[in-house]
């Protein structure tokens, strides 16, 4: 990265700003889908968004990945899983927006790179660094103070996190390019989203059509507001370093928190505060020595023309991998 021209870096910082922008203020868009349910504004936006994304493709000329796709079955079964997890996420976040929980979906999101590093150390054997214990730890103790502040643990945040964590991991095995993934994973999900539509228009219960023109747009747009952060982020992730967009990454939950208290108006008692500052400790920890980490790699190279052993998995912290490409 420390060969691109200044006006290429300035692109990529505009670009990932522009991402982390949208799905940060995307809160204001799903309560406009009203009285639209979680479950069909998902089913719209599984659907819309393949269209959306099949165009890009299409324009681009880009579709020599599919075939090769369906010859690999466990490419293409890891591609199912993801499609099931990004649904959930999907589900229970649009859910959480039009039912008041803005707040707590937005812990979500704050908790997601705390949940990849457990999650590697469980699943992957990774090894963590003390401050990254400490980190995690910090975040199990604002688990539990948050469910002390609810009077019950924050599912919803940990849903979503749990779910994108997944995601992510299931993604880094995959290996495809954001449009690419998103293509995949919708085309796995546009069959039972496009009977779910079909079905509810078959009980009268659709609201597409329904509700005017107006509002039949916007749950159309939902393709739109899934695939344009997208490509804005694929455009940064090519120009910024990785360590500027794992920064980047919580301008996102960041958003969603001041939504939810300055427009939502939704409650945040003491108790809340205490453990949204647990939560922010633990992040400042860890991109803290993220950084200091990346930095000594960085000097060690510079240092010798023998690249030694193979750094540590863990210098770079699973953030910047756990937002590879869709969000909210």
């Amino acid at each position: 990265m420390a060969g691109k021209p200044t006006s290429e870096q300035r692109t990529g910082l505009l670009n990932g700003f522009a991402a982390y922008g949208m799905w940060g203020i995307v809160p204001l868009f799903w309560p406009l889908l009203k009285p639209s349910g979680a479950v069909e504004i998902l089913a719209h936006r599984m659907v819309w968004s393949l269209a959306v994304v099949g165009v890009a493709l299409l324009v681009l000329r880009r579709w020599a990945w599919a075939g090769e796709l369906l010859r690999q079955p466990r490419r293409l079964a890891l591609i199912t899983v993801a499609a099931a997890f990004i649904t959930v996420n999907w589900g229970v976040y649009i859910w959480a927006v039009n039912t008041g929980h803005v707040v707590e979906a937005s812990l979500g999101y704050f908790i997601n790179p705390l949940v990849t590093i457990a999650m590697g150390v469980l699943l992957l054997k990774e090894r963590l660094r003390p401050v990254q214990w400490t980190a995690v730890g910090v975040c199990l103790a604002a688990v539990l103070v948050l469910t002390i502040g609810y009077g019950r643990p924050p599912w919803i945040s940990l849903c979503l996190a749990f779910s994108f964590a997944t995601y992510g991991l299931v993604k880094k095995k995959v290996n495809m390019g954001g449009v690419e993934s998103l293509a995949a994973e919708t085309a796995v999900l546009f069959l039972p989203a496009l009977a779910y539509l079909l079905w509810l228009g078959g009980r009268g219960e659709a609201t597409f059509g329904a509700h005017g023109a107006g509002h039949a747009a916007l749950l159309a747009a939902t393709g739109v507001v899934t695939a344009l952060p997208l490509v804005c982020f694929g455009a940064a992730a090519i120009r910024v370093p990785l360590s500027t967009l794992g920064l980047l990454q919580y301008l996102a939950p960041v958003f969603q928190f001041l939504l939810g208290i300055f427009y939502f108006h939704e409650a945040m008692p003491p108790e809340r505060w205490a453990g949204f500052a647990l939560v922010w400790l633990a992040l400042v920890l860890l991109t803290w020595d993220a950084l200091r980490a990346a930095r000594r790699g960085a000097r060690a190279l510079r240092t010798t023309a023998d690249p030694g052993p193979v750094p540590d998995p863990v210098l770079v912290p699973p953030v910047v991998e756990a937002t590879q490409d869709v969000r909210h």
